[in-house]
């Protein structure tokens, strides 16, 4: 091993056109090809699409979408999110064609940062990548066990009829399962994610226009298009009523939403010519959900026609406004709710496939970082079986996953924390290396085959701006009075977190972590 500033790399030279772009600049970047290369730029763009998964990020926080600012918020506050994050997509993009690598983005700001500054650098946003990753994981599985939950209370007959309603202790039981599930799929050779990966994605674009189409068209009553494109919801009933401010907290949900696409990073040393095929798969993983998330927001939206009752946690739901949307639009035409509730199993399945991905994306993290050696027992978590497959770090992934859920079970306002961290803690760790891109390596950074040319540093400089923004938006308060029950727990979660970080590095790391190694002998 040796420190990755030092010059130990295979020539580009040596390549006689045997390995395809990617192998070739994975070793000119001082690595063995350990991990099966076998993604077509079709499964890498799957991989990303399935974390964002709109159903899975709209569903989720559609709640939150309604209580502030209702359709405006939701229509509008889409296509400015959005548009922010592709810039962010973009430069990403950029620096992952120069660098391919399953260490993404703490690889690529130990590169960017200079020797000087290198092993810092990596470490901060290797470790905000990983636990913001971790975070996802923890978010998605915990709230397909909440609609698991939602789907047992509404088939048993809804609150108002005497559904069952789970314990939270049942809904850990319901994670843990899942992450069992996702373990276990993650444990099969890459050929056999790659399938999944493409049915996850053609599962989110069908799921999204046939509900999109279909839950209007059913139900009985429908809003009219100045309604959803005009009415701006004040009545969020948390005692806050300055429009731009309850616009602002309305953002959450598309960012939530448009976050995990550096999977197609992570996923590099398994894609095909990855130097290229990696940043598509990054930006059409943005584009596309971008074009299939407005879609499913608006159709949505038109079958809002009472914010107040679909936010009330007395209805049949409990409040889960998307599944009371889908039962309430089925029961009312035909006396039954059963279409409702398979529409509910539709969008499930999605989250379903998101966790999964999500864990994929987590464990291929864990075997970079792990081996150059920033984590706790790191040979154990960057072996690979007879597969190719990092399996350690696959069921470490998932059993952290599971320890972060555990919080709910003291309180759910401080679970909540976790959307938080997995929007700005990731947010974060994709600026970094952006940051680095514009400033320390402007004038050294050597571009892949895809580059923004002239603009690189403009719509840098607009991405780093961005996510500073919006990690001071979304750690605002979300209630008054401010109480011990309505504190947004988010820059308690992220500075904690930023604390921790720059502890170890102060008081340990700093002493033995060089940064990326190279495992090439000359």
């Amino acid at each position: 091993m040796v420190s990755g500033n030092e010059k130990r790399v295979l020539p580009l030279a040596q390549n006689d056109g045997t390995l395809d772009s990617g192998h070739a600049r994975l070793n000119e970047l001082g690595y063995k090809q350990e991990l099966k290369r076998d993604l077509s730029v079709l499964s890498n763009f799957a991989f990303s699409f399935s974390i964002i998964s709109v159903l899975t990020g709209v569903t989720t926080l559609y709640n939150n979408g309604l209580r502030f600012g209702g359709p405006v918020s939701l229509i509008y506050g889409w296509f400015m999110a959005c548009s922010f994050s592709m810039l962010v997509a973009l430069s990403m993009a950029e620096i992952c064609s120069s660098y391919p690598t399953s260490g993404g983005l703490y690889y690529w700001s130990a590169k960017l940062a200079g020797p000087k500054w290198a092993p810092f650098a990596s470490w901060i946003t290797g470790w905000f990548n990983i636990v913001g990753q971790w975070a996802v994981t923890t978010s998605v599985d915990f709230s397909l066990a909440q609609l698991i939950q939602v789907i047992i209370l509404l088939s048993t007959g809804g609150k108002n009829g005497g559904g069952y309603e789970a314990s939270k202790y049942l809904v850990i039981v319901l994670h843990g399962i899942v992450l069992l599930l996702h373990a276990i799929i993650n444990s099969l050779p890459i050929s056999w994610l790659s399938f999944f990966g493409r049915l996850a994605a053609a599962w989110n674009i069908v799921g999204v226009f046939v509900l999109m189409i279909l839950i209007p068209f059913v139900a009985t009553e429908r809003a009219s298009a100045k309604f959803v494109f005009t009415h701006f919801n004040t009545d969020n009933g948390q005692g806050i009523g300055d429009t731009v401010y309850i616009f602002v907290l309305g953002l959450l949900m598309t960012q939530y939403t448009i976050t995990g696409y550096d999977a197609s990073a992570h996923m590099t040393e398994e894609t095909k010519n990855a130097d290229k095929n990696g940043p598509r798969g990054i930006i059409s993983s943005v584009g596309i959900s971008i074009i299939v998330g407005f879609c499913y927001v608006v159709g949505i939206t038109f079958a809002v026609t009472n914010i107040p009752f679909l936010l009330d946690a007395n209805n049949d739901s409990g409040g889960y406004a998307i599944a009371e949307i889908f039962y309430q639009a089925f029961k009312s035409r035909y006396g039954s709710g059963v279409g409702g509730i398979i529409c509910v199993g539709v969008v499930a399945v999605a989250i379903f496939f998101c966790g999964m991905s999500s864990v994929t994306s987590n464990s291929r993290m864990a075997y970079a970082f792990s081996r150059d050696g920033a984590m706790p027992c790191s040979s154990l978590w960057h072996k690979v079986n007879k597969q190719e497959v990092p399996i350690n770090a696959v069921w470490l992934s998932a059993l952290i996953s599971f320890c972060m859920a555990l919080t709910s079970l003291g309180s759910i306002v401080a679970f909540n924390a976790m959307v938080s961290i997995a929007t700005i803690g990731l947010y974060i760790s994709y600026a970094l290396p952006i940051f680095f891109r514009i400033t320390l390596a402007r004038k050294s950074f050597v571009p892949g085959p895809f580059n923004l040319g002239r603009y690189g540093i403009l719509v840098g400089w607009i991405a780093v701006t961005w996510v500073a923004i919006i990690s001071v938006l979304f750690s605002l308060p979300v209630a008054y009075p401010i109480t011990i029950e309505t504190l947004n727990y988010t820059p308690v979660a992220v500075g904690g977190l930023f604390i921790l970080i720059v502890s170890s590095w102060v008081l340990r790391a700093r002493h033995w972590f060089r940064g990326p190694l190279t495992n090439i002998d000359p």
